[in-house]
C-alpha cells in the first residue's frame, strides 16, 4: 500500500462530504450497479451483508431492503459519518457501520455474503492475498468485488486509477487469490480495461 491506513483514513475524511458528487464517472457506476446486482441476487431477509470499504454507504444501503442485516466497515469516519446519515433519512434500522479494515474487518457474527466496491485496490498485491483470505475465513457464500483491475496490459499514460494512491492488480492474479482460498468465480464482468467486477462462491 503506497500509502499509510492513517493517510488513506485522512485523505477520505477530507472529501467525505463531496464524496458522491465526485464518483460520476460511467465506469463507476456501471461498476456499482453490477455489485449490487450480483449481491441482491438470492439474498434473502436472514442474511447479513459485510460491505468492506463501504464509504458513504452506497452498495450496502442499496442491499438493505432485501437482507436481514447489513454491517459496513470503512477505515474514514467522514465517510461513515456520511453512510450513517443516509441511512438515517432512508429510515433503515438494519443497517451500521463502524470502523474496520480489508484484513481486520473487527466483525465476530455470522456473514452470508461480502461485498466491496472500488476500495480493495489501495492494498498491495500481498496484502489482498491476505484480505481474501480473511474474507474466505468469515465463510460468506458469495463474494462480489468490484474494483480498479487490469484486464490486459494497463497504459500508464492513461490509467482509471491515481498512481500515487492505488495499486491495481491484474484480474488473473485476484482470480487466482480467490480459488486459492476456496472460492469458485462464477462470474467476471469487464466495465473496463482497467474496471471490472468479480463474483467468487464457496466451493460447494
Amino acid at each position: 500500500m503506497k500509502k499509510s491506513v492513517d493517510e488513506h483514513a485522512d485523505r477520505f475524511d477530507e472529501f467525505a462530504g463531496e464524496y458522491d458528487e465526485t464518483q460520476d464517472s460511467d465506469e463507476y457506476r456501471a461498476c456499482a450497479s453490477l455489485v449490487v446486482d450480483h449481491a441482491r441476487d438470492g439474498l434473502t431477509g436472514e442474511d447479513t451483508v459485510l460491505d468492506l470499504g463501504c464509504g458513504t454507504g452506497a452498495i450496502g444501503l442499496a442491499l438493505a431492503d432485501l437482507a436481514g442485516h447489513v454491517v459496513g466497515r470503512d477505515i474514514s469516519e467522514g465517510m461513515m459519518a456520511q453512510a450513517r446519515e443516509k441511512a438515517a433519512d432512508a429510515g433503515l434500522d438494519n443497517v451500521e457501520f463502524g470502523y474496520g479494515e480489508f484484513r481486520d474487518p473487527d466483525y465476530e457474527g455470522a456473514v452470508d455474503v461480502v461485498v466491496s466496491n472500488f476500495a480493495m485496490h489501495h492494498l498491495s498485491d500481498a496484502e489482498k492475498r491476505e484480505a481474501i483470505q480473511v474474507i474466505a475465513d468469515l465463510k460468506p457464500r458469495k463474494f462480489v468485488l468490484g474494483d480498479v483491475m487490469f484486464f490486459g496490459e494497463p497504459d500508464p499514460s492513461e490509467p482509471f486509477y491515481d498512481p500515487e494512491v492505488d495499486d491495481p492488480s491484474t484480474v488473473g492474479l485476484l482470480a487466482d487469490a480467490l480459488t486459492d482460498n476456496g472460492f469458485v468465480l462464477t462470474a467476471v464482468e469487464m466495465v473496463h480495461e482497467q474496471v471490472g467486477v468479480l463474483v467468487a462462491e464457496r466451493a460447494g
